[in-house]
């Protein structure tokens, strides 16, 4: 849920971008988002440098990349941490796998490596200005 919630947060201070601060309050009820639960979000991704805060009345959450610049997959590595499936083929968080006798010849090791490619592509084209494009093939016409 963290990752959800944090892809909802910054789906909505894009939509704020260079325009100001967003009170977490705000993004809280506008994205149905508990308001602690959201506030660690933030910190956690302020701690990622993805945004930053101004305190006080007129402070509130922004982002510090344009919304073009920050994919899925930096959000996914913050609160899910590898995308890989299995910990011998991640790229940031790799783990000999204690069960394997040769990882060049391990069949699952060769088709998670696939696998991880296709997300880890898949995930880092994807922006969060992304969602912010309307779908042409929900809009009625």
């Amino acid at each position: 849920m963290k990752c959800k919630y944090a892809i909802k947060a910054l789906i909505n201070l894009a939509g704020n971008y260079q325009k100001g601060y967003v009170h977490t309050a705000d993004i809280a009820t506008e994205e149905n988002i508990p308001k602690k639960f959201l506030e660690q979000i933030l910190l956690d991704m302020k701690h990622a440098k993805i945004v930053n805060s101004k305190q006080g009345s007129k402070g509130g959450y922004y982002l510090l990349k344009n919304p073009k610049e920050v994919s899925v997959a930096d959000v996914y590595r913050v609160f899910d941490g590898a995308i890989a499936l299995l910990p011998c083929v991640s790229l940031n968080f790799y783990e000999k796998c204690d069960d394997c006798k040769d990882e060049k010849a391990c069949s699952l090791r060769r088709e998670f490596i696939k696998i991880r490619e296709g997300s880890r592509l898949v995930m880092s084209k994807i922006s969060i200005q992304s969602f912010l494009k309307p779908n042409k093939k929900l809009v009625k016409k």
